[in-house]
C-alpha cells in the first residue's frame, strides 16, 4: 500500500481473524515504532511483543478497553519509564503517541489491522510481561488480521470537516 493510502485506510480493529501475522511483518512493525521521533531523542520506549495465546488474554485484562487483545494474533505492550515530573510525563505521552502511531501506519500498509488500549492494572501487565521496577505499561496495541473486512481506504470518513478543523494564521 502506498503511504497515503495507508493512512487513509488505517482504523481501529477489534475483531481479527486466527491468521498469524508473518514474523517479519511484526519486526517492520516494530521497526516503525523503533524509529519514531522522540524529544531530545530521549526514546523513552520498549516494546514487549506478544504473541502466546494464554499471555494475550492475561494481557486483554489490564483494562477494561482492552479486551480485543485477547483475539488479536499478537500485541505490542508498549513500556515507558516512570517520569519523575510533569515535563518528562508530557514528553513520555507525546513520545509513546509517536511510536504508537507509526506502528499503525506500518501495520495499515502491509493490510494489517491494529487496535489500541490504555492499561490501568499494572500489578496485572507487571506480572504478565515481567518489565522492571521503575517502569509502567503505557499502552498496548493488538495485531491481526480484521476479521469483518480489509483494511481499505475509507471513503466515508467520520471526521469533522476539514474547513472546520484547519486554521490558517488564525483562529
Amino acid at each position: 500500500m502506498e503511504t497515503w493510502d495507508a493512512l487513509r485506510a488505517r482504523r481501529n480493529v477489534r475483531q481479527f481473524t486466527d491468521q498469524p501475522v508473518p514474523e517479519h511483518d511484526l519486526d517492520r512493525i516494530l521497526e516503525a515504532g523503533r524509529r519514531a521521533p522522540s524529544a531530545s531523542n530521549w526514546q523513552p520506549w520498549d516494546f514487549v511483543l506478544v504473541t502466546d495465546r494464554a499471555q494475550l488474554v492475561e494481557l486483554a485484562k489490564v483494562w477494561q478497553g482492552a479486551r480485543h487483545v485477547a483475539g488479536a494474533a499478537a500485541a505490542i505492550a508498549i513500556v515507558a519509564p516512570q517520569p519523575e515530573d510533569d515535563r518528562q510525563a508530557a514528553l513520555v505521552q507525546y513520545d509513546l503517541g509517536q511510536a504508537t502511531y507509526a506502528m499503525t501506519v506500518a501495520a495499515a500498509d502491509l493490510g494489517v489491522g491494529t487496535g489500541h488500549a490504555a492499561a490501568a492494572d499494572q500489578e496485572q501487565a507487571r506480572a504478565v510481561l515481567g518489565f522492571p521496577e521503575g517502569k509502567f505499561l503505557a499502552y498496548v496495541l493488538s495485531v491481526g488480521y480484521p476479521a469483518d473486512k480489509p483494511l481499505a481506504v475509507i471513503q466515508r470518513l467520520d471526521r469533522r470537516p476539514f474547513d472546520e478543523v484547519v486554521h490558517r494564521g488564525t483562529w
